[in-house]
């Protein structure tokens, strides 16, 4: 029994019903605190639902929503034994562990380096989805520029932002318009 404990603990991916991550985050998380002898000596170490923040426009205003990343999917950093097993699989709302056969199968460490440094890197400055793309021919709706037609020369997602090429006095101007402004058509 000894070694077992010192075994080393994984990160496994633990598919639930989707839209069931996070009552199944809460479970888990749940049993943590239960363990007898507190969390340092809990065989299950650490629960995740991995999310971003993502800017949306809904009615015309930026609205900021989080999302999962792997929606139907829940992480959790345990030590893999039988009773571990068998409590992560009774868990409402749990499919399954991921992996092949019946054997779950551990994510690699460069895998969930990779989940975790998107979750800190995206929790800290929201992405934008921008619908517009280069070439695209938009109509400007807002500011000095309104009901002009312009060419996208350059997207950027970080900043909200588009460069479209207009037409002023009969010469090609390019100018930065935050992309709310924008119709496309």
């Amino acid at each position: 029994m000894m070694v077992e404990t010192m075994a080393r603990t994984n990160w496994y991916a633990i598919q639930t019903y989707s839209g069931h991550e996070n009552k199944v985050q809460k479970l888990i998380q749940r049993r943590i605190e239960e363990e007898p002898g507190g969390e340092e000596s809990a065989e299950i170490k650490e629960v995740l639902v991995p999310t971003q923040e993502v800017l949306e426009i809904r009615g015309g205003k930026r609205v900021t929503v989080t999302k999962r990343l792997y929606p139907g999917y829940v992480l959790v950093h345990m030590l893999l034994n039988e009773r571990t097993s068998h409590v992560i699989n009774n868990i409402q709302g749990v499919i399954k562990f991921v992996g092949s056969g019946r054997v779950p199968q551990p994510l690699r460490e460069d895998e969930i380096n990779k989940i975790l440094g998107v979750e800190i890197e995206e929790g800290d400055k929201a992405h934008e989805d921008i619908p517009f793309h280069v070439d695209q021919v938009v109509e400007v709706t807002k500011g000095p520029f309104t009901d002009f037609s312009g060419t996208v020369q350059e997207v950027y997602p970080d900043k909200g932002k588009v460069k479209v090429e207009v037409s002023l006095f009969g010469r090609p101007t390019s100018v930065e318009l935050d992309y709310t402004d924008l119709r496309g058509y």
